[in-house]
């Protein structure tokens, strides 16, 4: 596996509309590493490199997922280890797309994020 400092990777749902369209827009290089996350579910070590770019497991947690929801995580008191927990445990906790460009994270689908992602992939 590549070192985090050259690696290249994608984090995404294939059967997600709005990552789809991102994926389009961003216009890729062949080198990116693409991993759909219901196909191949995250590692705890992938989780761990992104937390190390991101700082903490709540940035990369959804809180737009229906398991969200349905379960009323909300009202909870959620900690690091909890956002962690379900990551692993469910791939539509991960905020998506999740974007590593060399040294940089970019983690989901705000406008900002993509534009910044968009320069960060072209520049590389």
């Amino acid at each position: 596996m590549k070192s985090p400092i050259t690696m290249k990777k994608v984090y995404y749902l294939k059967t997600c509309n709005t990552c789809v369209r991102i994926l389009k827009e961003l216009q890729l290089p062949d080198d990116v590493i693409l991993q759909d996350i219901k196909e191949t579910p995250i590692t705890v070590k992938q989780l761990e490199e992104m937390h190390a770019f991101s700082g903490c497991y709540e940035a990369l947690f959804s809180k737009r997922a229906k398991l969200y929801k349905e379960r009323d995580l909300k009202h909870q008191n959620l900690e690091e280890r909890d956002y962690k927990d379900f990551i692993l445990e469910h791939y539509t906790f991960l905020k998506r797309p999740v974007l590593i460009i060399k040294n940089q994270i970019f983690i989901g689908n705000s406008k900002k994020v993509i534009i910044a992602a968009k320069a960060a992939i072209h520049k590389v």
